[in-house]
């Protein structure tokens, strides 16, 4: 009877042991998806080739992330804009720089250096209302689509320079991909660390 007791309470100690541990790891999970780590996802094409349509990016929050760099993909969303809802586009300047576009050749450029943009679609030819050349205030993001021609980003004064209070955080990884522009086909293949300067 001693031994049967024994062993119950060593069983129960183990299953809450076990509980423990699964509560433990849910909470761990729940906090960084709530304050670490976001699920994203793509909505257009302004962002291709770099990133299709339903594309789900993991997104590290903005208190983590620092300070944001040229080239590196981010998440914004300005209340004054389309509605708030977050939109996905690439660092192209940051406070105190002044970006220039040569809207004849497709060409931007920042403080005086035209930018080379393997990551881009197409050159730049559309003109959205911003008059150039502009000075990024500081605290501040000059945003680009990578599709240039299909993309409202910075060059649109509706959504202008983004202050960086307005970023959700830096995509760093492609957790699922959504449907190819041209072939309609999923390519799981892209899945994987996104490189902020190659797209």
């Amino acid at each position: 009877m001693k031994m049967e007791t024994v062993e119950k309470g060593r069983l129960h100690r183990e299953i809450y042991g076990w509980v423990q541990a699964l509560v433990c790891s849910v909470l761990t999970v729940v906090l960084l998806f709530t304050f670490v780590i976001r699920l994203i996802g793509v909505s257009g094409h302004s962002m291709v080739p770099t990133l299709q349509d339903q594309d789900r990016l993991l997104v590290l929050s903005s208190l983590f992330c620092g300070e944001y760099r040229q080239g590196e993909i981010v998440i914004v969303a300005k209340s004054s804009f389309d509605s708030g809802r977050p939109i996905v586009k690439r660092v192209i300047a940051t406070g105190g720089q002044v970006v220039d576009t040569d809207f004849a050749s497709g060409s931007v450029f920042v403080d005086g250096q035209r930018l080379q943009e393997p990551y881009i679609n197409e050159l730049t030819f559309t003109e959205e209302g911003t008059v150039f050349p502009l000075t990024v205030p500081e605290g501040s993001l000059f945003v680009l689509g990578d599709n240039r021609n299909a993309s409202t980003d910075s060059r649109d004064v509706r959504l202008g320079t983004v202050d960086i209070r307005c970023v959700i955080g830096r995509a760093v990884f492609l957790a699922f991909p959504g449907p190819d522009l041209e072939t309609g086909r999923r390519d799981y293949g892209r899945i994987g660390r996104i490189s902020g300067k190659e797209g």
